[in-house]
């Protein structure tokens, strides 16, 4: 009999093992191939318990199957879905075309799986062990997924192109030869990518990435000491949201449903810088209860990113920065205990809309936030946050930011200019406060009409003066542009002729200081 005939017919090659036959017919029939033993030791596929030729496949045969199998028995669809088999060699599917439906569970490969450019409906690779995975330019038209799996020398998918969904839930990825855990870069994935509780030892990229709905990595770890980025994904596109958030963990439950009560929470943890500069999404960047750990060198850059959302709720990273140059967002949800201290944070053209705290965050704090993103004076933050509080209707912290950024321009300045913003400072807050130029201003009329009421005042002309007035002496001195008809007609002497040269001065500081006020509140209006 030959082997094209005995395809065609449906009956089985002359040289397949034992349990390579169970596997053809099981194929056929569209049936689970299922070798387990019952024993939960023995069957686990990451275990270092032996397997022996009684549970083994060759790859070989596992390709023949896949790309040129036998027809199904009448009535039934051919698929493949093998639970607890060993599969020997190199399982080779580059370049080809699998019809068949093909899943594995807790399956364990000797070698590597190569798929680069091969093309699938659906596959399903569960809780198996792999030495690694090579997916460049697979096309699948449903799901790719890998849930609970464990590569041992990393996972290419290099410009995939995922019909529907990518789930990794609870795989772990160690790195390969170049570091990479997961090299991702130009994937394209239709709806969502699921990584959650995903352990990632090595670099994470997936650099210019397009994701249609969702990527979840909630309760991810990502851990990569051996260069600068954890997770290195810049000009990523998500449609939706990015969620670094915690996850339940050994419950039975929805990716993104609320954890029932008793559920254990494990946070997303990264060790490593993390790069998603120039992202663009959707919905939001949700980094709630984030924990990050950095080197001195290592940073969360966020860099030129757009979403409607950012929701910066992770712990504070002790050490290393973050990064928000150039980022926009519609609303920032935050938190005081969230963010870096002085010298660690950037935020030059970082544009918000809104803010919306989590827990008290008053505005002594948020100046402080400011200063921490600004080492030198950098007008910009606090124009920006003065500018959403005025859209928010509090006028009066928008004032108060404004003043703050005064007072930090003041310490770059040279000495006398640095003294005359002091002085204007002192007298009306470089005119944000108006009130206190009044109360300086009624405090001195006061004083220098109790002070000339007391002063020697002969008229420089014989009878051609009006009557004197101390009250109106004292505030036509103070008014550098009224005219009361006071000044000019008396003259004073010594100590008194020093207090009317005082009083003009310091009408002209104030007058100068509100003028300057004024004009900055009308040029924001």
């Amino acid at each position: 009999m030959s082997e094209g005939a005995g395809i065609r017919d449906g009956d089985l090659p002359d040289d397949l093992t034992a349990a390579e036959a169970g596997m053809w017919q099981a194929f056929r029939n569209g049936t689970v191939y299922d070798l387990t033993s019952g024993d939960t030791v023995v069957d686990d596929p990451h275990g270092g318990h032996p397997w022996g030729p009684e549970r083994t496949v060759r790859a070989r045969i596992v390709c023949w199957l896949l790309l040129d199998g036998p027809p199904a028995l009448a009535g039934r669809v051919s698929s493949l879905k093998l639970t607890g088999v060993q599969i020997s060699g190199t399982l080779d599917l580059a370049g080809g075309t699998v019809v068949p439906y093909l899943e594995m569970k807790g399956c364990r490969f000797e070698r590597e799986i190569l798929l680069p450019e091969a093309r699938f409906t659906t596959a399903r690779f569960v809780d198996c062990s792999v030495p690694r995975l090579e997916a460049a330019r697979v096309h699948t038209e449903g799901d790719l997924h890998l849930p609970r799996c464990r590569f041992h020398n990393g996972v290419r998918l290099t410009d995939a192109h995922i019909g529907t969904d990518l789930l990794m839930n609870q795989a772990i990825v160690y790195r390969d030869r170049s570091g990479r855990s997961i090299a991702a870069d130009g994937m394209t994935v239709g709806q969502d990518l699921q990584a959650e509780l995903l352990e990632s030892h090595g670099e994470l990229s997936l650099r210019s990435a397009t994701i249609g709905v969702s990527l979840s990595l909630r309760g991810a770890r990502l851990t990569n000491p051996y260069t600068r980025l954890a997770l290195n994904a810049p000009q990523l596109t998500v449609e939706r949201t990015l969620y670094l958030t915690p996850a339940g963990v050994g419950a039975s439950m929805l990716s993104g449903a609320t954890p029932a009560r008793g559920t254990r929470i494990q946070r997303f943890e990264c060790q490593g810088g993390v790069r998603l500069d120039d992202g663009r999404f959707g919905d939001a960047v949700d980094l709630e209860r984030a924990r990050f750990t950095f080197t001195e060198e290592q940073e969360l850059s966020l860099r030129r990113v757009q979403a409607p959302e950012l929701r910066f709720l992770g712990e504070k990273p002790q050490r290393g920065k973050v990064v928000l140059s150039g980022a926009r967002v519609g609303n920032l949800v935050d938190r005081a205990s969230a963010w870096p201290g002085p010298g660690n944070l950037h935020m030059g053209g970082f544009v918000y809309e809104n803010l919306v705290p989590h827990g008290p965050f008053p505005l002594a704090e948020r100046l402080e936030w400011v200063a921490a993103a600004t080492a030198e004076y950098n007008p910009e933050p606090y124009e920006r946050l003065a500018a959403v509080l005025r859209a928010g209707g509090e006028d009066e912290d928008a004032r108060e930011v404004l003043l703050a950024k005064q007072r930090r321009r003041r310490e770059s300045l040279p000495l006398a200019a640095k003294l005359w913003g002091y002085v204007q400072d002192w007298t009306v807050a470089y005119g944000y406060r108006p009130g206190r130029a009044a109360v300086w201003m009624a405090v001195l009329w006061a004083a220098g009409s109790v002070a000339f009421a007391h002063a020697s005042h002969p008229p420089l002309k014989g009878g051609d003066h009006p009557v004197w007035n101390p009250a109106l002496f004292a505030l036509d001195l103070l008014l550098p542009v009224i005219d009361l008809g006071q000044v000019g007609f008396w003259q004073l002497r010594g100590g008194w002729q020093w207090l009317a040269a005082a009083m003009v001065l310091l009408g002209w500081i104030l007058a100068t200081t509100v003028a300057a006020g004024a004009t900055r509140l009308l040029r924001r209006n």
